[in-house]
């Protein structure tokens, strides 16, 4: 893997709320990921996580599922996802352009755009998890060329600057998001066309979607979400199971390690995690 960052990439991600590295797998690495994802996917038969079919978010589900396949926390039920995942370099790199002590998985994501898949309007991502952080970011790696036919990300420049921790625009409403931010309209979406292998990192709070998918063939990538190191729980349910639900009041530290594992901290030594 390609996890070397150099500080003008920091500096790219922080100013513009995402970046795109190019060739971050080998043809190896990716052609692993690809089965490895493919089979879990596959086994899992549609279910959203390992304990329930649906995510409880603020988001229209009937929409969402139009859009893609998403099959979320595949890590807890599928040791060779977990190897992937649990690489403390995806964390370190996390860490590193976030500009945050440490990581821990929020949840890991396999993103499938069928053929003619609709699109995924623009909208932010920390607003509908269990936690507010305006450092939470995301890794996204493309396992098929991800083009402007089948449906690459867009980004909005700069947007993690001006947006909150309110939900807005994960619905049919394209117009939604700009209705909470209307200053968001001059912003210019940049594509982030990318060949099977490379990835992007985009910051939870910068506004992006995808396009449809204009193809015959599925847009597959693999996803995921990072926590920084000490946020605490904000009353959302989203991903954590009912019984973790339950135990939590907001404020609560979040730091279930078989739930949220630390994957890196530069104050601790990984072998002792």
């Amino acid at each position: 893997m390609n996890t070397d960052l150099t500080q003008e990439q920091i500096e790219c991600y922080r100013e513009n709320g995402f970046i795109v590295i190019e060739d971050f797998l080998n043809e190896e690495e990716l052609n692993h990921w690809r089965k490895v994802v493919t089979e879990a996917v596959d086994k899992r038969k549609g279910r959203a996580l390992p304990d329930r079919d649906e995510v409880e978010e603020d988001a229209d589900r009937t929409f969402v599922d139009k859009v893609f396949d998403q099959l979320i926390n595949l890590w807890q039920d599928n040791e060779e996802i977990k190897n992937i995942m649990h690489d403390e370099r995806l964390g370190k790199m996390a860490a590193q352009l976030a500009g945050v002590d440490g990581v821990r998985i929020w949840h890991d994501q396999a993103l499938f755009k069928q053929p003619w898949g609709n699109p995924s309007t623009l909208h932010t991502d920390t607003p509908y998890w269990s936690f507010h952080n305006h450092e939470a970011l995301s890794i996204w790696v493309a396992l098929d060329d991800a083009t402007l036919q089948n449906g690459c990300l867009y980004f909005l420049p700069g947007s993690h600057k001006v947006t909150h921790f309110e939900p807005a625009g994960f619905s049919s409403d394209m117009d939604e998001l700009f209705k909470k931010y209307p200053e968001l309209k001059k912003y210019t979406a940049v594509p982030a066309a990318m060949k099977a292998g490379s990835c992007s990192f985009h910051c939870g709070l910068t506004v992006h979607g995808a396009n449809a998918n204009m193809t015959p063939n599925p847009r597959r990538a693999m996803t995921c979400a990072y926590m920084p190191e000490g946020s605490v729980f904000n009353g959302l349910r989203n991903i954590l199971t009912k019984s973790q639900f339950e135990k939590l009041e907001k404020g609560d530290l979040l730091a279930d390690d078989n739930q949220n594992p630390l994957l890196y901290s530069k104050n601790l030594d990984r072998k002792n995690v």
